[in-house]
């Protein structure tokens, strides 16, 4: 398979040949979502947390004798049924909602999306994204000649971190690491912008 290399001044400078196993592989929607979803479920935070009477606050001594007062029984001020008692059935920090995925199930998953970005023109491949100067106004001057208008994911080699630094702060673009993309974050960008050397070092981690 071949792709286009542009410049950031959006130029095409060559073709470039890529691998199949990782940018010509079949579509698997089956498999994207089940990937998709383990990976948005193993990123969930556990916030909501109710204290059950174990975990109120309050004496343990019962607040009255059992018989003779006319009032029904109760064991506790901390019982579910008290204000300021206790919760039944509430959520709790103790859920989990981790999904396992193999790792061969990711490495395929990758490359399914990554095929079908390349298909679909929304992968853009530049000769360099190393820059001189960390500043968002040259890194936003590059994405209007690259004419890429949406949501937008960097691929950033170690090499890249000034252009890293420069991308933080534009609408509607994000970055990672080339070394750790992955499908949720591809997903939900429309497009993904890498550099050669960020190409060449993705085939080679996912050479088979």
């Amino acid at each position: 398979m071949k792709a286009a290399v542009h410049n950031l001044e959006g130029k095409k400078i060559k073709d470039i040949e890529l691998a199949n196993f990782v940018f010509g592989v079949e579509k698997n929607d089956v498999l994207l979502h089940q990937v998709y979803v383990a990976q948005y479920a193993n990123r969930r935070q556990i916030l909501a947390h109710t204290k059950d009477r174990a975990e109120r606050a309050g004496s343990g001594k019962k607040p009255w004798k059992q018989k003779g007062t006319g009032r029904a029984r109760v064991g506790s001020v901390r019982s579910p049924i008290w204000r300021k008692g206790g919760v039944i059935f509430g959520p709790t920090k103790d859920r989990n909602f981790k999904k396992d995925v193999s790792k061969k199930m990711n490495h395929k998953a990758l490359a399914v999306v990554l095929s079908e970005k390349l298909a679909d023109k929304e992968i853009i491949i530049v000769d360099s994204l190393e820059i001189k100067e960390s500043k968002t106004k040259k890194m936003g001057k590059a994405l209007e000649s690259l004419k890429i208008k949406g949501s937008v994911l960097f691929g950033f080699l170690k090499s890249e971190q000034e252009a890293k630094r420069a991308s933080r702060n534009i609408p509607r673009v994000d970055n990672i690491d080339a070394e750790n993309l992955n499908i949720f974050d591809i997903l939900n960008h429309k497009y993904l912008v890498l550099s050669e050397e960020g190409v060449k070092m993705i085939e080679k981690k996912y050479k088979k």
